[in-house]
């Protein structure tokens, strides 16, 4: 199917196109009854890009070829489910962890608690990944450089910047509530 410089030949471009042609519409609607609709488009396109990417394994029966696009875009999906369910947890671990370390007064902790996940909920996905490869999964800067494809020393200025923004936006959140014409509201600075 590749040539030997490693670029497609014109017969895994055809049958590639003829793929796309003959299925688009119904990956496009099988997308539509599942994904918001500002996201149909970009999850069949990722289902082609990975049909493209594993082309050799194209069943070669076109209602075969058509069910193994679907199971492309479902596998898609669920990859999106469990990352949303991932951040999530680490959302409640997070909240948890300031827990243990918290005050004994129930109003401060539930507080603490309400601020830090609002925090982190703020920061950058790139913060919230460099942090919690740093606290929950246990690397250390030089194996988690290696997770981000970086070098260690771009990965602990990277930590230290969203521990920076993340003490930044849990101060922020945390400041005392002030009355002002008889309604409480949070002090802005």
């Amino acid at each position: 199917m590749n040539t030997p410089r490693g670029r497609p030949s014109g017969d895994a471009e055809a049958r590639f196109r003829e793929l796309y042609e003959t299925t688009y519409d119904d990956l496009m609607r099988f997308a539509q009854r599942r994904v918001d609709r500002s996201c149909v488009e970009d999850l069949v396109a990722e289902t082609m890009l990975v049909a493209w990417r594993r082309f050799d394994q194209l069943p070669p029966e076109r209602g075969d070829a058509r069910a193994w696009l679907f199971g492309i875009a479902r596998n898609l999906l669920l990859n999106t489910h469990r990352g949303e369910r991932r951040r999530g947890a680490l959302e409640v671990r997070i909240a948890e962890t300031a827990l243990t370390r918290a005050p004994t007064d129930d109003a401060e902790v539930v507080a603490r608690r309400v601020d830090l996940s609002r925090a982190w909920r703020r920061l950058s996905p790139q913060h919230q990944e460099t942090l919690a490869l740093a606290v929950w999964d246990n690397l250390t800067s030089a194996e988690a450089a290696i997770v981000l494809g970086i070098s260690p020393v771009a990965y602990r200025l990277r930590l230290s910047r969203a521990r920076r923004a993340l003490r930044v936006l849990a101060d922020h959140l945390a400041e005392p509530a002030v009355v002002t014409g008889g309604a409480t509201e949070r002090s802005r600075s």
